[in-house]
């Protein structure tokens, strides 16, 4: 089976569309279609639905995915088990949720950085749905996710147990109960942030009515627009203690039964530990010492 093949599928998976995968390689349209098609004709099968809104994965194409990602990761490790020495190096993507990359992450960085130059470093950061994602489909070589997580193909070790608290702006009332949440906006991440799930975990099992939610991509907005007296969101006290202190939010505790969280680094259970990754790990362990 022709690697390149392999390649060209899983990125035409990915976006759903000949033209657009045609476009991020920097082929020709045609020149996709005709690969796909000498795919489909070597497996004798079709992979692809087409439809005027781009492409769709039939249940065989569905099925190769997994195996095509697979294959392309094992060829990368072989590339590196075989190229690599004992000094760390090479390339290592991690995910991270916002407000741990913000928080617990930079000193983690800073000595990683420091003591392994020639690690190729990246850092993505999302919600934890997001994260999961890119480590089961071998995007990143872990992430520092909110769990526990339980799925046949991850490890997990846990990192630290953050304490959630209710943030609000200094001119607001003072929170006295759950219930008074019904009078406010909240503030919150995309869908697939554990706060946010927490969030209506706790109005769900309250009985509470939905509020209204406003969505926001960064952490900053999210802290400002409460500064502001837009509204009212969930966070670790880690991440807010500081502005707390300058008397930019106020923070109230939850029933502890809601307040904790755990973060928790997960990577596959077939992943390669390559001298980069063992340092990480090791790393971290140094600068974020478990609770």
């Amino acid at each position: 089976m022709d690697i390149h093949l392999l390649e060209i599928f899983i990125q035409t998976a990915h976006e759903g569309s000949i033209s657009k995968t045609a476009k991020k390689l920097n082929y020709a349209q045609s020149n996709v279609t005709h690969k796909i098609q000498q795919l489909e004709a070597d497996l004798q099968t079709i992979l692809f639905y087409r439809h005027k809104k781009g492409v769709t994965l039939t249940p065989s194409g569905q099925v190769l995915v997994g195996y095509a990602e697979k294959i392309l990761n094992t060829i990368n490790e072989a590339k590196t088990v075989v190229g690599s020495s004992s000094i760390p190096s090479g390339p290592l993507v991690i995910g991270s949720m916002e407000t741990t990359a913000a928080v617990r992450l930079p000193s983690v960085f800073a000595q990683y950085h420091l003591k392994y130059p020639k690690v190729d470093f990246s850092l993505v950061t999302g919600p934890t749905e997001k994260l999961l994602h890119g480590v089961l489909h071998y995007e990143l070589h872990g992430a520092f996710v909110s769990g526990p997580i339980e799925h046949p193909d991850l490890t997990q070790d846990k990192v630290i147990e953050e304490r959630l608290v209710l943030v609000t702006s200094p001119n607001l009332p003072r929170i006295q109960s759950i219930h008074d949440l019904q009078n406010h906006t909240m503030l919150v991440f995309p869908k697939g942030c554990s706060y946010r799930a927490k969030l209506n975990t706790l109005l769900q099992e309250e009985g509470l009515l939905p509020v209204k939610l406003m969505e926001f991509g960064t952490l900053e907005t999210i802290i400002a627009c409460v500064s502001a007296g837009m509204g009212i969101t969930l966070l670790p006290y880690s991440i807010i203690a500081d502005y707390e202190v300058r008397d930019k939010v106020t923070c109230h505790s939850l029933p502890e039964k809601y307040s904790s969280v755990t973060t928790m680094f997960v990577k596959r259970k077939d992943t390669l530990i390559t001298p980069a990754l063992s340092a990480f790990l090791d790393e971290t362990k140094k600068e974020i010492p478990q609770s």
